[in-house]
C-alpha cells in the first residue's frame, strides 16, 4: 500500500503539471536560434561570418535580371506611370469592384509584389557588417510579414462574394410566412447602464417577425434589470456564477430556450426592424448554420471623435466588414464576430455549445461549425448598430482582448491551422487574420528603423534612387491607388496607418505575452454609456510615442546635419554617395513618422463627451406648442431625451425667460408628441433653433423613439473615405489646427452626431 501511494503520488503531480505549449516553445527556441546566430556574428565565428560574407557578395552582383536598366530616368518612371494609369482607370471606369476588375488589379498587385520581393530580397539588403546586417535584415523580415499577410489576401480577394441579391430571393419564403422558423434573441448583460439595455430590447421587441422570444441573460444578477426586464414583458435569465463569462452566458440561456434559431446581439446592439426577414431565409439550406452581418455604430470611434473628424474617418472596423468577411465568405471562413448573427440550435448543441476555452468565443465557435461540414454566411448589410468604444483606453483594451483571444488559437483544440475538417482554402483564410495580429511589430519595427540611420551609424536598406523608381515606385504607386477601391472605399491607406500606429506598442505586448502566457488575463467587458468633462491625454498609451517622437525628431536633426556634411565631403569621396542616399531615405522616412506620431498623441486626447446619448441628424416636420403659440420649423437633431428644432420664424418674448418653458412638440409624419422644456436657444443663425428636453416618456414613447432613431430598414448607410491626398490634407490640418480643441461648441453641441 505504502509502494503503491508513493508511486502514485509523482504520477497525480504530472498529471496536475500544465499540458506543453508548443507554440511558446517555438517561440522561445526561435528567438534563441536568432540570438545565438547573431552572437556568432559579432564575434566573428568564421562558419557564420564566412556565410553573410558570401550573402553579402551575391547583394552586391544581383542577377542580371534584377539589374536596373542602363537609361535615363523618363524610361525608368515608365513602368510606375502606364500601371498607375492602368489601375487608377479602372479604378474610375468601375467605382466598385466587378469579379473582372478586381482579377486584373489583383494580378497587376501580385506580379508587381513578387517583383518588390526579388529586388527588395536579392539586392537592397546590407550585410556590410554585423550591425548593418541585424537591423537590415531584421526590418527585411518585417517587411516580407506584412507582406506575406497581404499576399494571402491578394488571393482571397479574387474569392469575394456579395450575397445581398440572394438574401432578396431567402426573404420571399419568410415574408409571406412559408418559412418562420421560432427564433429565440439573446441579450447578454454584464454592467451595461439600464438605458442602453432599455433601447437594445426595445429594438429587439420591434422585430418585425414572428415567432420569436426575447431573452435578456443578466451576468451580474442586478434588481434593477430584473425589473426593467418585467416592465418590458422580455425574459430574464441569469445564473449563479460567472464561469466562461459571456460564452458561460450563452451556454446557460441555450440549455433553457427551445427557438429553432438564435439570434444574439450585444447589449448595445439594435437591430433594425427587417433584422430577422434578411436573415433567417438563408436557414432553409439545411447546411447552414450561422449567418453573420456587419457590425455598425452609431457613434464615432474615440479616434475620430479626439481629432474632431467623426464626420470624416470611418470606424476601424469598416475595412474588416466591407472587405475581409467579403473575402471570407468567398474562402467558406467567415468569422462570427458575437453580436448581430443568427445561428441554428442544432448543430451548435451538436457542438456542446459555444467555446468556452477562449476569450474569442465567437470565433472559435464560427471554426468549430466550419470544421464539422456547416455553411458559415455573411450578409453585407448593415442590419443593426452599436456602441463603438466611447475613449482611447476602452479603444485599445477591446483591440488587445481581441488579438489576446484569436491568437489563444495556437493553444486550443480549436485551432483554425490544425482542426480536422477544414479545407486548404479555409486554412489560407484563417492564417492571414493570425497573421494580422504579428503586424504590430512591422509598424513599430517601420518607427524604429530611421533611428538607426542617426544614432547606429547603419544603412539598413542599400538602394539607388534608379532602382526605387524602377522597382519600388510602380508597387507602391499600384498599391497606394487601389488600397481604398479594394477595401470598397472604407479606409484610405493613409487613414489606416494612423490607427495601426496607435495600437502598435500595446499590441505587441499583448501578442508577446499571449505566446508566453496565453490565458494569463480573463475577460474584459469595455465600458460603455461614458460621460465626461474636460480633456483628458491617456499618459499609459502616450508616454512610449512620446519618447519615439522625441527621438524622431532628434533624428530628424542629426540626419539633416549628417545630409549636409557627407553633401559637402562627396564632392571629393565618391564613396560618400551611398551613405548619403541612405541618409537623405532616413531624413524622409522619420519625416513622415513624425507626422504620424503627432497624430497619434493628438488622438489620445479624450475630449469630452458631455452627454451620453447619442443624437441623430435626423429631419422632420414638427410643431412646437407653448403658451398658446405654435411654432413650425424643421427638426435637424433627435435623441432620446431632447430634440433640436430649426424653426421658420422668430421667437416669440416668452422662450427668453429664465424660468423653464413647458413645450409640447409634435412630429407631424411620425404622430409623435412629445412634452418637454426649452434647454437652449440659438438666435444667432438666419433661422431661430431651439433645443427641446424631454419630459419622462410613457413605455409607449420609447418605443415609438427607439424604433424612429435606430430601427429603420436602409438607416445604417457606408460612408466614402477620402482620397490619399485628400486624407494627407485632413492629417495636416487635425495636427495644425484642432477641431477639437478650437472648433466644438459644447454648450449647444449635443455629443456623436449621426448624419442619417
Amino acid at each position: 500500500m505504502k509502494i503503491a501511494s508513493l508511486v502514485g503520488r509523482p504520477a497525480r503531480r504530472w498529471r496536475r503539471l500544465p499540458p506543453l505549449r508548443w507554440a511558446s516553445l517555438v517561440l522561445l527556441c526561435g528567438v534563441a536560434l536568432i540570438g545565438c546566430g547573431v552572437a556568432a556574428w559579432f564575434t566573428g565565428v568564421g562558419q557564420i561570418d564566412d556565410i553573410f560574407q558570401r550573402l553579402a557578395q551575391l547583394q552586391a552582383s544581383p542577377p542580371l535580371w534584377l539589374m536596373v536598366p542602363m537609361v535615363s530616368s523618363r524610361f525608368l518612371l515608365a513602368p510606375a506611370v502606364i500601371l498607375f494609369a492602368i489601375t487608377w482607370g479602372i479604378t474610375w471606369a468601375v467605382p466598385q469592384p466587378r469579379t473582372w476588375s478586381r482579377f486584373v488589379v489583383v494580378a497587376i498587385l501580385l506580379i508587381l509584389t513578387t517583383r518588390y520581393i526579388l529586388w527588395r530580397g536579392l539586392t537592397t539588403l546590407n550585410l556590410a557588417t554585423p550591425a548593418n546586417g541585424v537591423v537590415s535584415l531584421g526590418l527585411f523580415a518585417l517587411e516580407m510579414l506584412i507582406l506575406a499577410a497581404t499576399t494571402i489576401q491578394l488571393f482571397l480577394m479574387v474569392l469575394a462574394h456579395d450575397r445581398r441579391a440572394e438574401a432578396d430571393r431567402h426573404a420571399i419564403a419568410v415574408q409571406q410566412g412559408t418559412y418562420r422558423p421560432a427564433v429565440d434573441v439573446l441579450i447578454p448583460t454584464y454592467n451595461e447602464p439600464d438605458f442602453i439595455l432599455r433601447r437594445t430590447i426595445i429594438g429587439c421587441q420591434a422585430l418585425d417577425y414572428e415567432p420569436k422570444h426575447i431573452y435578456l441573460l443578466d451576468d451580474t444578477r442586478r434588481p434593477e434589470v430584473a425589473a426593467l426586464a418585467q416592465e418590458l414583458g422580455c425574459g430574464y435569465l441569469t445564473r449563479p456564477d460567472n464561469r466562461h463569462a459571456k460564452a458561460g452566458n450563452l451556454n446557460h440561456a441555450l440549455a433553457r430556450t427551445q427557438g429553432e434559431l438564435i439570434a444574439v446581439f450585444d447589449a448595445d446592439f439594435v437591430p433594425t426592424r427587417n433584422f430577422l426577414n434578411r436573415t433567417v431565409g438563408f436557414f432553409q439550406d439545411e447546411r447552414v448554420a450561422l449567418v453573420q452581418t456587419p457590425q455598425s455604430f452609431y457613434n464615432p470611434d474615440p479616434i475620430a471623435w479626439n481629432l474632431g473628424l467623426e464626420q470624416v474617418l470611418t470606424p476601424e472596423e469598416e475595412v474588416f466588414y466591407r472587405q475581409i468577411q467579403l473575402m471570407r465568405d468567398g474562402a467558406g471562413s467567415v468569422i462570427c464576430s458575437g453580436t448581430s448573427f443568427v445561428v441554428r440550435r442544432q448543430p451548435l448543441e451538436a457542438l456542446g455549445g459555444f467555446v468556452t476555452e477562449s476569450l474569442s468565443e465567437d470565433y472559435f465557435t464560427g471554426v468549430r461549425l466550419s470544421a464539422a461540414g456547416h455553411r458559415l454566411v455573411y450578409l453585407q448589410e448593415k442590419l443593426s448598430a452599436g456602441l463603438a468604444a466611447e475613449d482611447i483606453a476602452s479603444q485599445i483594451s477591446q483591440r488587445v482582448r481581441w488579438a489576446q483571444g484569436t491568437l489563444q488559437a495556437f493553444f486550443i483544440a480549436a485551432n483554425p491551422l490544425t482542426i480536422p475538417g477544414l479545407s486548404l482554402i479555409q486554412r489560407l483564410a484563417h492564417l492571414e487574420g493570425l497573421l494580422y495580429w504579428f503586424t504590430c511589430f512591422s509598424r513599430l519595427g517601420f518607427l524604429l528603423a530611421p533611428l538607426a540611420y542617426s544614432f547606429l551609424g547603419v544603412i539598413p536598406i542599400r538602394a539607388t534612387p534608379e532602382g526605387l523608381m524602377f522597382y519600388f515606385l510602380p508597387y507602391y504607386l499600384v498599391q497606394l491607388s487601389v488600397f481604398s477601391w479594394l477595401n470598397y472605399r472604407s479606409r484610405s491607406a493613409m487613414l489606416a496607418d494612423v490607427y495601426a500606429l496607435i495600437q502598435c506598442i500595446p499590441l505587441c505586448v499583448t501578442v508577446v505575452r499571449t505566446l508566453l502566457h496565453p490565458f494569463g488575463r480573463g475577460f474584459q467587458v469595455t465600458p460603455k454609456g461614458l460621460r465626461t468633462e474636460g480633456f483628458r491625454f491617456n499618459w499609459a498609451l502616450g508616454w512610449p510615442l512620446l519618447i519615439l517622437f522625441g527621438l524622431t525628431a532628434l533624428s530628424l536633426w542629426v540626419n539633416l546635419g549628417n545630409c549636409l556634411m557627407m553633401g559637402t565631403w562627396s564632392v571629393n569621396k565618391p564613396e560618400l554617395a551611398e551613405g548619403l542616399r541612405g541618409v537623405w531615405l532616413g531624413w524622409f522616412w522619420s519625416g513622415i513618422n513624425l507626422l504620424m506620431l503627432g497624430i497619434a498623441l493628438l488622438s489620445l486626447l479624450d475630449a469630452p463627451r458631455p452627454d451620453a446619448y447619442p443624437w441623430f441628424g435626423l429631419r422632420r416636420v414638427g410643431c412646437v406648442r407653448a403658451a398658446g403659440r405654435e411654432l413650425w420649423g424643421t427638426t435637424t437633431l433627435i435623441s432620446e431625451v431632447g430634440a433640436r428644432i430649426s424653426l421658420t420664424q422668430q421667437l416669440p418674448r416668452e422662450f427668453f425667460s429664465p424660468d423653464p418653458v413647458a413645450v409640447t412638440l409634435e412630429l407631424l409624419q411620425e404622430k409623435l408628441i412629445l412634452k418637454g422644456t426649452v434647454v437652449a436657444t440659438d438666435t444667432g443663425n438666419e433661422l431661430p433653433t431651439l433645443q427641446i428636453g424631454f419630459c419622462e416618456l410613457s413605455l409607449a414613447q420609447q418605443r415609438h423613439l427607439v424604433s424612429l432613431l435606430y430601427g429603420r430598414p436602409g438607416q445604417w448607410p457606408s460612408r466614402t473615405t477620402p482620397g490619399e491626398l485628400q486624407s494627407l490634407g485632413i492629417l495636416l490640418r487635425a495636427l495644425i489646427w484642432p477641431r477639437a480643441l478650437f472648433e466644438r461648441r459644447l454648450d449647444l453641441q449635443p455629443v456623436a452626431v449621426r448624419q442619417l
